[in-house]
């Protein structure tokens, strides 16, 4: 199946700043946003100008930023003077919410649906009237009752909003659940809809994928999947998916950026990049056991699905390891410009083998052992 009618909302600077470790500069701020908008993400969502003093200047500065991809919006409670503020920070859109599950009716702001339409519809006439992008967004969807969903998401469609927003916020949703609400909501309304999906069943890109499937056409994600609590789809995640479903849906973004935008952020935060994070992780292309490297060094695609080459990364065969394989080895002394027989190669992989029982070997250590097996062949 081919994606080409979606759109990124990378909220790193919205959703990533709830993360608990995250506090970034105005500086960083402005940094990650001009490193997203050359990747190419289509939309910036950031933080909400009635969040602080420097939260306001941050937006308007980088509402002004030359980005010659993203469009700057900013998500606020639906609520008039949120939304007026936001309208005047110079931004292309803002996103509003509103709880509509039974928990946060109850328990966040205690409206009825008929009290949340009514607070919408002059917060919506207001926007459409400033002729910005407007998007609302049900909070916690996946624990409000479909009807219920259905009912404020085709009235507020009939007041004109660009898209709405079906928000798993607290990350109990699965795929086929993505998949079914997404897919009744797009029955029922014309206009796009977005999808932002927390990490906390560690279904985030999944269900993003999902609700892309379904017909989503907005898609929320941050640098590394930071965000509250376990934070979010991860922008290197879902692009992976994206690209083993077909390469040419994501050929419109910088690939070779993302290794580099995931260690800037993880920079800023102080922490180092998961060494499970897609694409970008130290051993993202880490070849290890004896059986994958000898079919890797054949043929690359053998154990690799993703060509490290379109993100400008390189594979990795490791050697100085008790699991190597003598392939690996061979190809190894190939490279130091050594012609060794298999009968040779088979020593020094047993001579490695026993001291990688040990500890690893540096491949310096390896180097000599192939030299030494070189001499002594001689």
């Amino acid at each position: 199946m081919a994606f080409h009618r979606f759109h990124i909302v990378d909220t790193t600077l919205r959703e990533g700043e709830q993360w608990a470790n995250a506090h970034f500069t105005s500086a960083q701020r402005a940094a990650i946003a001009t490193q997203l908008d050359q990747f190419g993400v289509e939309y910036l969502e950031l933080t909400s100008p009635c969040a602080s003093p420097q939260s306001a200047s941050d937006l308007r500065t980088i509402a002004a930023l030359p980005l010659q991809n993203a469009r700057v919006l900013t998500h606020t409670r639906c609520h008039l003077p949120d939304v007026r503020l936001a309208a005047d920070c110079g931004v292309a859109g803002v996103n509003v919410l509103f709880g509509t599950s039974p928990q946060l009716r109850e328990w966040s702001h205690g409206r009825s649906l008929e009290q949340i339409l009514d607070q919408a519809i002059p917060v919506i006439r207001l926007l459409r009237d400033r002729n910005l992008e407007v998007r609302f967004s049900c909070e916690d969807a996946f624990r409000t009752p479909l009807p219920d969903l259905l009912r404020i998401y085709q009235a507020v469609d009939l007041l004109g909003v660009d898209r709405i927003g079906i928000a798993d916020t607290v990350g109990i949703a699965t795929p086929r659940e993505v998949e079914r609400v997404v897919g009744a909501v797009r029955n029922a309304v014309r206009c796009d809809i977005e999808f932002h999906g927390h990490n906390d069943g560690g279904c985030a890109v999944a269900n993003t994928y999902a609700a892309l499937e379904a017909g989503a056409t907005h898609l929320n994600t941050t640098v590394l999947g930071i965000g509250e609590r376990n934070g979010i789809a991860a922008l290197s995640g879902l692009i992976a998916r994206l690209y083993l479903t077909d390469p040419s849906s994501v050929e419109r973004y910088s690939l070779q950026r993302l290794a580099e935008l995931d260690h800037s952020v993880a920079a800023m935060l102080g922490i180092a990049v998961p060494f499970n994070a897609c694409i970008t992780s130290a051993t993202a292309f880490a070849h290890k056991a004896g059986l994958h490297t000898k079919a890797v060094l054949a043929n690359p695609a053998s154990y690799e699905a993703i060509d490290p080459a379109a993100f400008g990364r390189e594979r990795d065969v490791l050697i100085g390891h008790r699991l190597t394989g003598r392939h690996a080895l061979q190809s190894r002394a190939r490279a130091l410009g050594l012609a060794l027989s298999d009968t040779t190669i088979g020593k020094i992989a047993s001579q490695l083998k026993n001291q990688a029982d040990d500890r690893p070997l540096t491949l310096a250590e390896v180097d000599g052992l192939l030299r030494d097996g070189a001499l002594q062949a001689a």
